[in-house]
């Protein structure tokens, strides 16, 4: 089945920009590229991490455009495509240049906090509007709306495209009761570098990372070391990267994850407004931890 392909580890690719603020396609082919070398599971485009909000719509599909060309198939591609009306989601997916694409990725209706029923509706009009397997994206921290478990496995049931949730909630009881009543095919993704661990040990498939920007091999490799039930190699993995991932939150995402790959060398330190980047206090951090991860 399709949705088989969103096991393991994938990445929420960041954009990575110029000193001025334009989008630095060179950095980001050497990002695709290190991916692909380093066997990530699949690439995650337009997400939070990316700072879609920040991108026109040009930038947008042209990043799309030219990520999926240099993929050139050699893993799966996940595009985020969400937003708070749903009509002009909808619409937007004939647009969006899926031909290349294996699934959606599309977060909860953020700002204006539809019901249960009203968030149904909202991926109900999706499902039916495209025949690409879609995630559901529960990110409460973000959108001020929690998909509830129930509503989760009502999709799951009524939709045979609606594979996944990435689940951001942090709300382990949540977690695990989507896990129980959901078919069994049906995926749930941490969207938690440090949850998950214990996700993957209540019976997640994986993570849609943003540390595995930065690690994408050794992160990998806890994955698939839990997948595989040696959660004692895995814990050690998971222990040897948590200062790191406390790092990354610390100033926001993806403010964290940008400085990490600035310091390795990989891109510039740069951000689009509102965000910034990550406090010299922060940076001092995370050098020193880069150091002992050396």
């Amino acid at each position: 089945m399709l949705n088989h392909q969103f096991t393991g580890m994938g990445v929420a690719l960041i954009t990575p920009f110029t000193r001025d603020g334009a989008v630095s396609f060179d950095a980001l082919e050497r990002l695709v590229e290190r991916h692909i070398t380093s066997q990530t599971d699949y690439l995650v485009l337009c997400g939070t991490t990316a700072e879609t909000p920040t991108l026109s719509e040009t930038e947008r599909q042209t990043i799309v455009s030219f990520v999926t060309d240099r993929v050139a198939g050699r893993l799966p591609v996940v595009l985020g495509i969400g937003g708070n009306d749903t009509r002009h989601v909808v619409e937007s997916l004939p647009a969006a240049g899926l031909s290349a694409i294996s699934a959606i990725l599309s977060v909860a209706p953020y700002y204006n906090k539809p019901s249960q029923e009203g968030l149904y509706r909202h991926y109900k009009a999706i499902a039916e509007a495209t025949s690409l397997p879609i995630i559901l994206y529960n990110i409460p921290g973000r959108t001020g709306v929690t998909i509830a478990a129930s509503t989760v496995v009502r999709l799951a049931e009524d939709f045979e495209n609606i594979v996944a949730v990435k689940e951001a909630s942090g709300n382990l009881a949540q977690i695990n009761e989507i896990l129980q009543h959901a078919p069994e095919s049906f995926q749930v993704i941490s969207g938690d570098d440090a949850l998950t661990l214990p996700m993957l040990a209540l019976g997640a498939v994986g993570v849609i990372s943003v540390l595995g920007n930065a690690f994408p091999r050794e992160f990998r490799q806890m994955v698939h070391l839990a997948l595989q039930g040696d959660f004692s190699a895995a814990r050690a993995i998971h222990r040897r990267f948590s200062p790191l991932m406390h790092q990354l939150t610390v100033d926001g995402n993806p403010a964290g994850i940008k400085g990490t790959l600035s310091e390795m060398g990989l891109i510039e330190n740069s951000l689009r407004l509102p965000l910034l980047p990550a406090s010299l206090q922060t940076m001092a951090n995370i050098r020193q931890i880069l150091e002992t991860l050396r």
